[in-house]
């Protein structure tokens, strides 16, 4: 059975990395962007990194540019905006899509393997991102893909995807989930 760690990625500096470097810690796997209303979660997940990463937890963090050009500027330019606004710790790697042709087999995997879970409608952006997809395709939430930034995917110590959190989502709903598989 496939499992997260059958994959490699590139790191900010086109580095290959395989995710097997990662066996045994539980994952959170985010899209992320520099410019978007969900930029600030980079707040709230590097306080969850802090938080768990003695018990071998990690995040990977892959800014993607396909959500309203979010995402502009190099993988250093990221990098760097992420350290001086945010003081991430845990790895950055290469600007990817997500969705279509050219996305990163991993995120094609994640995304079989969990589907929408919808927006979460008392989030103010919730609502305006449920309206705004319905607008341009009444279906939207029938497709896995992902809708928005800061989707992200939990992973369990054996490489298998747990759960999907939307934007959306709650801190506490995702420390809650990162706690029962630690």
């Amino acid at each position: 059975m496939q499992t997260v760690y059958d994959f490699k990625v590139k790191d900010r500096k086109n580095n290959e990395v395989p995710l097997k470097n990662y066996q045994g810690q539980v994952l959170l796997i985010v899209n992320t962007a520099t410019r978007c209303g969900f930029t600030p979660q980079y707040t709230d997940l590097e306080k969850m990194y802090e938080k768990f990463h003695a018990q071998e937890f990690t995040i990977l963090d892959f800014p993607c540019n396909q959500f309203g050009n979010q995402a502009p500027g190099t993988n250093e330019e990221i990098h760097d905006f992420c350290k001086l606004n945010y003081d991430t710790q845990f790895p950055q790697f290469k600007k990817i899509d997500v969705n279509g042709e050219k996305a990163l087999p991993l995120f094609t995997y994640l995304k079989s393997m969990k589907g929408f879970n919808g927006f979460d409608l008392t989030h103010p952006i919730g609502k305006i991102l449920d309206e705004k997809m319905r607008e341009a395709n009444p279906n939207y939430a029938e497709s896995n893909d992902i809708k928005w930034n800061f989707t992200k995917f939990l992973i369990d110590r054996k490489g298998m995807v747990v759960a999907r959190f939307e934007p959306t989502a709650s801190t506490e709903e995702i420390e809650a989930a990162i706690e029962k598989l630690l």
